[in-house]
């Protein structure tokens, strides 16, 4: 038959615990806000003519795409950075990352609930003659088992702010995500490109080379003839030997690029090769878009990081805060405890208690308010390092502006300069043939040739490297939480 007299009590427990988490008050120290950062209307204020009147122009307002990389429209760039997305070992730890601080938040947010544990006990004891009186009790043994609650109540809100900031360093980890996986794909562009470049530079070499060995065999052909002396020889040898060695060091950067992309897609050098990248396969893109100032604080996931570790040392001021009041524990239990088995769910075994804590600090030696100052300077740090990302991220962009600006330029004036110097060597070997001019004008004329050759190539490669840096310093429209997946 149940107990009567046991159900007021035990709907004093059940209503503990149902308001208890209910029962708030104030939450102390600032709530954060997004600082307010003064744009810009522009990134510079150099003007960008020869960007704008290159093939290249900036469509004001836009973003990267998702897939930033897909513009250039080369399978072998698509093909690696699926690779890399899948295997990179950084990308893999920065995803563990963030599921450690999601947990760390669901950890710190069970807190603010009671917490119940449920306790069980035997023992056989025997008190002293002094303990009772004149009475003494023989040995005897016990039996209690039953659930207690206990809850902190959260009245200034410093469980609150330390659930705050464990959620704003866990937005932190996630953008930090987001920028590792940008860094990835940034980091494989540039090491195509180094391939695409170093191969470029290889080809025209061969190419030079071959002009070369052609050359030589015309000074051997006249000297055999008699019309030009053996140091025209030995000048042609010394022609061709120099030009070779220009082939290791661009044999050695393309096999760097290949190991660095490798590395990248999660494989050691000698079981992954990435395929050959070739300039020519990789698309300039004729449009690039430019984020507005303004936005580009909403994009970037280093800026967005910056501005979640304020929103957590803000919200740390809080936790400090708190600290500075008294700590109010509310506690209850409920058990059944007997000397007697047969007895133990007997009415009269019912145990129960209802108790409140209090504790306050009295004195410290002034420690607490010394850390809440603490926290107040950390909370002044993290904002002069959001300013600073914001103003750095600025500066990039102007800086990847005006490089643009001056690959157009530089460019044209590598064209035009190639275009002299073909026609100069053309020329010289027409007139070398007929005895108007001596070898050394020939290979003259073949060195101003291959150094406005290789320098055609490496403002081609720097064009699309530049083009990479404006997508990243953008932030290459980083993906979101749902797209940068947990691994669990």
């Amino acid at each position: 038959m149940p107990n009567r007299r046991l159900r007021p009590r035990a709907l004093t427990i059940s209503a503990f615990l149902t308001l208890a988490p209910l029962i708030g008050g104030c939450t102390v120290g600032p709530d954060f806000r997004r600082p307010d950062t003064a744009s810009p209307d522009t990134y510079t204020r150099e003007p960008l003519d020869n960007l704008a009147a290159g093939d290249q122009r900036l469509v004001a307002g836009g973003s990267p795409a998702a897939l930033w990389w897909s513009v250039f429209e080369s399978d072998a760039l698509n093909a690696t950075m699926t690779q890399a997305l899948a295997g990179n070992r950084t990308l893999a730890s920065a995803r563990a990352s963030v599921a450690q601080a999601r947990e760390a938040v669901n950890a710190s947010a069970g807190a603010l609930y009671p917490q119940a544990t449920l306790g069980a006990g035997a023992g056989r004891e025997k008190y002293g003659a002094q303990f009772g009186g004149s009475v003494v009790f023989p040995p005897f043994t016990y039996y209690a088992v039953g659930p207690s609650v206990s809850y902190l109540f959260d009245y200034t809100g410093g469980q609150r702010r330390a659930l705050e900031q464990k959620q704003a360093l866990a937005d932190t980890q996630q953008y930090q995500l987001q920028a590792a996986y940008l860094s990835l794909t940034g980091n494989v562009a540039r090491e195509a490109l180094a391939m695409a470049s170093a191969r470029a530079q290889l080809d025209a070499l061969e190419t030079l080379l071959a002009e070369d060995r052609q050359n030589l065999t015309l000074v051997q052909t006249a000297f055999e003839a008699g019309s030009v002396t053996r140091v025209d020889v030995l000048s042609a040898e010394s022609q061709l030997g120099n030009d070779r060695t220009l082939l290791p060091p661009l044999r050695q950067q393309l096999s760097v690029a290949r190991h660095a992309l490798s590395i990248l897609a999660g494989h050691a050098p000698a079981d992954w090769q990435p395929p050959e990248f070739k300039l020519s396969e990789l698309r300039l893109p004729h449009e690039l878009p430019l984020s507005l100032p303004s936005e580009l604080v909403h994009h970037r996931p280093d800026i967005l990081a910056a501005e979640s570790q304020l929103h957590a040392a803000t919200a740390a001021v809080g936790v400090a805060t708190a600290a500075l009041y008294p700590q109010i524990t509310l506690t209850a239990s409920l058990g059944q405890q007997s000397t007697q088995l047969s007895q133990f769910f007997d009415h009269a075994s019912t145990s129960w208690g209802l108790a409140a804590g209090l504790t306050a600090p009295l004195f410290d030696g002034g420690t607490l308010r010394a850390q809440r100052r603490q926290a107040q300077d950390a909370a002044q740090a993290a904002l002069a390092d959001y300013e600073q990302a914001v103003l750095q991220s600025f500066g990039q962009v102007a800086d990847v502006l005006t490089a643009l600006d001056h690959d157009a330029e530089e460019l044209s004036a590598q064209k035009n300069a190639l275009d002299a110097a073909s026609a100069s060597l053309n020329l010289t070997r027409e007139s070398y043939k007929v005895g108007n001019v001596g070898v050394l004008q020939v290979l003259d004329a073949e060195r101003q040739y291959q150094q406005a050759q290789l320098g055609f190539v490496r403002v081609q490669a720097q064009r699309h490297l530049d083009t990479v840096q404006l997508f990243l310093a953008l932030g290459g429209n980083a993906p979101g939480p749902d797209t940068v997946s947990v691994a669990r």
